[in-house]
């Protein structure tokens, strides 16, 4: 017949195993270094938030680096390095990342629907079809893009000549589209947030925004990397709740929230501008005035994503030629956003 003792003794026996399996645990944690990535607009405003506030620290994971990116396209490059394995990036890019450079990423979570938007000089563009006129010319960034794919959409919905409109394109990344527009070289722009918004304190115009071309158009997401998932999938649970909370505090904080953002992007700006763009830019001031509007008006910040939504988006990219079609499920894993 067991005694008391025997009780006793198994179980400091199992409340030892607890303790030791917890250890182990919050060590492989420790040891697993996380390179996280985020391009150079306010899509990522949620990580800023996490960083700014120490929630990542909180949750026992080890930030290696917080690296920004000129462009999602720069970044979806750089995720086929392996030691970035954590990044919120714009979804276009990412398919892009995963269909062309066979990067092994899961999208875990949505950060935001929307945030783009075509910007134009009120002098010289007051209506669509003013879009046609002779010399008349167009930033956008690199065919593959959110700005690109939207260009498209309005070619479709108003049924421009694609070729014509195609020729008065010219490529460069969204900071330079401001910036030309301001110095000038431009006179029309498709950009990210939160440029538009920015541009809009210089006198000039949104003509367009993602709502107008793309109904319900999925913006930014959290992807990591396969392994981290298979090796590591509390991290992933982890990064997911932090992503909620970050969300969750620009609703209920927007001015504190857009002030943490805009400090975060003007510092990261003179490490992700070239030196001669940078320059130029030094008037153009990311104040928490500009965010919090960008924020609140031009884009829905929530995990939320509809797997039809980034289907569409696929399907999309596809018919333009950019990537092989492939299902949206083989690039989903939204199993941790269900259970946050």
């Amino acid at each position: 017949m067991k005694t008391f003792k025997d009780f006793k003794k198994r179980g400091l026996l199992i409340i030892v195993l607890i303790l030791c399996f917890s250890s182990n645990l919050t060590f492989a944690q420790e040891r697993q270094k996380i390179g996280m990535a985020v391009e150079f607009v306010n899509h990522a405003a949620s990580a800023h938030i996490a960083k700014n506030k120490g929630w990542f620290e909180a949750e026992g994971l080890s930030i290696s680096s917080f690296d920004n990116y000129i462009t999602g396209m720069a970044l979806a490059a750089a995720l086929t390095r392996s030691d970035i394995n954590v990044a919120y990036i714009c979804l276009i890019p990412a398919i892009s990342a995963y269909a062309n450079g066979k990067v092994p990423i899961k999208v875990v979570a949505g950060t935001h629907k929307y945030g783009y938007g075509l910007l134009v000089d009120p002098k010289k563009i007051k209506t669509i079809s003013d879009l046609e006129k002779p010399g008349i010319r167009i930033g956008c960034s690199r065919e593959g893009s959110p700005p690109d794919a939207l260009l498209h959409k309005m070619i479709d919905k108003y049924h421009f000549d694609k070729s014509r409109m195609l020729k008065k394109i010219i490529r460069m990344p969204p900071p330079k589209v401001l910036l030309a527009l301001k110095m000038g070289q431009l006179d029309a722009g498709f950009c990210c947030e939160q440029f538009p918004t920015m541009g809009e304190e210089l006198g000039f115009k949104v003509l367009l925004t993602a709502q107008d071309l793309w109904p319900d158009m999925q913006g930014s997401v959290l992807v990591v990397r396969e392994d981290l998932i298979k090796d590591h999938p509390e991290i992933v649970k982890k990064l997911v709740k932090i992503t909620g909370r970050g969300i969750q505090y620009i609703h209920e904080h927007p001015e504190d929230a857009a002030a943490i953002a805009a400090g975060a992007l003007m510092v990261a700006d003179k490490k992700v501008l070239p030196l001669k763009i940078e320059k130029v830019a030094a008037g153009l001031d990311i104040t928490p005035q500009v965010i919090l509007r960008s924020l609140t008006t031009r884009m829905e910040c929530t995990t939320d994503i509809d797997p039809r939504q980034v289907q569409k988006s696929i399907n999309y990219m596809a018919k333009l030629g950019y990537i092989k079609w492939f299902k949206a499920q083989e690039i989903l894993d939204l199993g941790f956003l269900r259970n946050e």
